[in-house]
């Protein structure tokens, strides 16, 4: 009886010395955190994605609270999260405009010349390292996936005809894919806004217009079609002023060369739900 009684004697004191070493610990090294930071991510989608600077949502969170971040400082939740987090922080919000990812470039195989066949890694990066990449248009997408690798939300695919194409639906604004991809030719556009200069190439309509039939040759024609002033014209791109846009469409139908992409269909989708939800 004895042998059991000892080791259970001595397990229960060393038992009881260590959870009173822990509840000491517990109390002696408390660190209060601020209940706000935790009502403020609460209302965070959660994806901690970096978009808005800092790792991860609880960073964000703890910045907000620390007046060191705006509470519009998540791409991700858009004007929804914003009016949230200013609510829990009591105090107004500027609203933010829902940005979405844009490849601004629609020469694919079948439109842009190639200058050679790649035979390497599947990955842009590689094979922008080989003379810029196998396109003759050297600010074209390349088409090799590097962009889908880095979204962490599945919303770029690669077309048949190897470009990347962006699903604005499934679109957060976390950037990734613009940071990733090694041609820069994906950018942020307003999520309500239907009409995108297609082209990211600055060289004269005579050198463009032989490597990609899709390409902004700088005619000008959509500049003078405008009727709100809303494209400009630099290093021989057409560009598109959205906060005077009105998504009239007057510019994809009257570009020569179709360099500018219309989501006409997103957009009656767009209006068909508001509706509904009115």
């Amino acid at each position: 009886m004895e042998a059991i009684m000892y080791p259970v004697l001595v397990l229960g004191g060393l038992g009881f010395v260590f959870a009173s070493g822990l509840a000491y610990a517990s109390q002696k090294f408390h660190v209060e955190i601020d209940p706000k930071i935790t009502q403020v991510r609460d209302v965070l989608p959660g994806a901690n994605c970096g978009a808005c600077g800092v790792p991860g949502c609880d960073g964000f969170a703890r910045g907000v609270v620390a007046g060191e971040l705006p509470v519009d400082g998540c791409p991700v939740g858009g004007s929804e999260c914003a009016e949230a987090v200013a609510k829990v922080m009591g105090v107004e919000s500027n609203g933010l405009a829902k940005m979405v990812a844009k490849v601004i470039c629609n020469g694919d195989s079948t439109k842009c010349k190639e200058n050679f066949v790649y035979e390497g890694i599947e990955d842009c990066t590689a094979a922008a390292l080989v003379r810029g990449g196998s396109k003759s248009c050297s600010y074209g997408c390349l088409g090799l996936s590097t962009c889908v690798r880095a979204c962490p939300f599945d919303a770029i695919e690669i077309t048949e005809d190897k470009i990347a194409k962006i699903i604005i639906e499934k679109c957060t604004g976390c950037k990734k894919c613009v940071i990733a991809c090694p041609k820069n030719v994906i950018d942020m556009v307003p999520y309500d806004k239907y009409v995108v200069v297609a082209c990211n190439n600055k060289e004269p309509a005579k050198v463009v217009r032989a490597k990609c039939s899709v390409s902004c040759i700088g005619c000008k024609i959509c500049v003078k079609a405008c009727p709100v002033d809303a494209i400009g014209f630099d290093n021989n791109l057409a560009i598109i002023d959205y906060e005077k846009c009105i998504n009239c469409f007057i510019c994809e139908k009257k570009c020569p060369t179709k360099a500018i992409e219309g989501e006409l269909d997103r957009m009656k989708e767009a209006k068909k739900k508001k509706k509904q939800n009115s």
